[in-house]
């Protein structure tokens, strides 16, 4: 051989292949705007324990046996308006909130704060609103609301920060140029996600003025968050897809699919955004087009986006050989529950018949595939904002827990819905006639309960984590 042990390291070094793919992560900034991050999370924080709260209400109201115990009706509806509306609305706003204040310049910090104070007095109000006075539950999609001047005025006050929040972001937004590394691709997604955002709330106020008010409140509810709860799920969804990528990169996963097609996904998918705008105009608000337009453009622009980007972070992970390091293990269980639930979620949506219980089975499936990725995002997020990052078997089993009980939730959901059991009733209204309608719902109830056991874990591991950080300054 004519190889000595000094050509050899230059030869491996002409054969090495390049890593395949791209790394998708974002470098955040200090100071101020580290302070507001850290507030928009803990409104966050508060949204989540006031859900669960109200959740051990909700679950109790439907599962058999147990319900007998409370007054039903009352307690399920109250109960199921107040957590959907924290655990969805408020606890996804306060994570954009969170991630925006991180994506953008210095500008405007004044009115970060109006936005975040807002927020935080609409919440407080949705909260004390079914201890102020009787007001009857309106289960309407999206949004459902306690038709009585306290909830509502918080939900009014809720929105207009909401909509200073996004206005603020787009303000802020950084300059992304025409060349994008993955970075710059997450970037763009979060831009996109304001401007939906603004879209989205625009709608809301474009309802209010064309809805008649002379129809019943059920239907005048439904119509009002029709239009602007579909532009909503575009948010949701990109801030999920964000989310993916950026945990994806930060357990050392290279994605095959370039920063320049990412930010086309995210651009299909904010191009169907605005077809919000253009219902309002070329439909009565009140027709069947005006609303099945809507349905139309989720469908294809959720679909558009999701699965290509979905499918890459799957490659990535399996692809990975970056070693696992203990502040991984929570990110890694996150992403992957997130990416099952959500996909579970879509599935079902594909076979929903009638209005049973496979509808809310959907939902969760959907929804919680983006509260799994934002709790990732929480965990990843943690130690840049000051926090101790979560390590350990709590951590790291806490998005399993989490996951694997909504996913027993669902589950029974559909199990019921084959057998026609109806969404949105409890205790006697569900008409329960056979064993298996029965198990069903109870196993409905039995992942319910897991998965409060594993928001409530999630709580404790951020608080723990933000004890740990106090502790450790302090001993500093």
């Amino acid at each position: 051989m004519n190889s000595t042990p000094d050509s050899l390291p230059l030869a491996a070094a002409a054969v090495r292949t390049p890593p395949r793919g791209h790394r998708y992560e974002l470098d955040l900034p200090a100071g101020e705007l580290r302070r507001q991050a850290r507030a928009w999370l803990w409104l966050g924080m508060f949204a989540l324990i006031g859900s669960g709260l109200f959740s051990i209400l909700l679950v109790l109201s439907r599962t058999p046996r147990l319900n007998e115990w409370l007054p039903v009706a009352d307690f399920f509806r109250v109960a199921l308006v107040v957590h959907v509306d924290l655990s969805v609305l408020v606890w996804f706003v306060a994570l954009a909130g969170l991630l925006w204040t991180l994506n953008g310049s210095s500008r405007a910090p004044a009115a970060n704060r109006l936005a975040l104070m807002l927020c935080a007095a609409g919440t407080a109000l949705m909260v004390l609103a079914p201890f102020s006075g009787r007001a009857a539950p309106i289960m309407a999609n999206y949004i459902p609301v306690l038709d009585g001047p306290v909830f509502l005025g918080g939900l009014a006050v809720f929105g207009a920060g909401t909509l200073l929040l996004a206005l603020r972001s787009m303000w802020a937004a950084p300059r992304l140029g025409t060349g994008f590394d993955g970075g710059g691709a997450l970037h763009f997604g979060l831009n996109a996600a304001a401007v939906a955002t603004a879209v989205a709330l625009l709608a809301f106020i474009g309802s209010l003025v064309l809805v008649p008010t002379t129809i019943d409140p059920l239907t005048y509810f439904e119509i009002l968050f029709w239009g602007g709860g579909h532009a909503l799920q575009f948010v949701w969804t990109l801030l999920m897809l964000v989310g993916w990528l950026w945990l994806a990169g930060a357990l050392g996963a290279r994605v095959p699919l370039s920063p320049r097609l990412t930010v086309l996904m995210f651009l299909l998918a904010l191009a169907c955004v605005f077809v919000t705008p253009y219902a309002y105009l070329a439909h009565d608000i009140t027709s069947i087009e005006h609303r099945h337009l809507h349905t139309w453009a989720m469908r294809l622009g959720g679909g558009v986006s999701i699965v290509p980007i979905g499918l890459a972070v799957v490659v990535a992970l399996l692809r990975c050989d970056a070693p696992r390091t203990p502040a991984g293990g929570p990110l890694r269980t996150a992403l992957l529950g997130s990416m099952l639930l959500f996909a579970a979620g879509g599935v079902i949506g594909a076979f929903i018949s009638g209005n049973n219980v496979k509808i809310p089975a959907h939902y969760h499936g959907c929804i919680v595939g983006v509260t799994l990725a934002l709790m990732g995002l929480v965990y990843l997020l943690l130690p840049k904002l000051g926090y101790r990052a979560p390590t350990g078997r709590l951590a790291t089993w806490q998005p399993v827990l989490y996951g694997f009980g909504q996913l027993l939730h669902i589950v029974g959901l559909v199990w019921s819905g084959g057998y026609g059991v109806q969404r949105k009733v409890a205790g006697a209204e569900q008409v329960l006639r056979t064993p298996s309608e029965i198990a069903g719902m109870g196993l409905m109830g039995l992942g319910g309960a897991i998965a409060i056991i594993g928001g409530l874990l999630f709580v404790v591991v951020v608080l723990r984590a933000a004890r740990g950080s106090a502790a450790a300054s302090e001993a500093a």
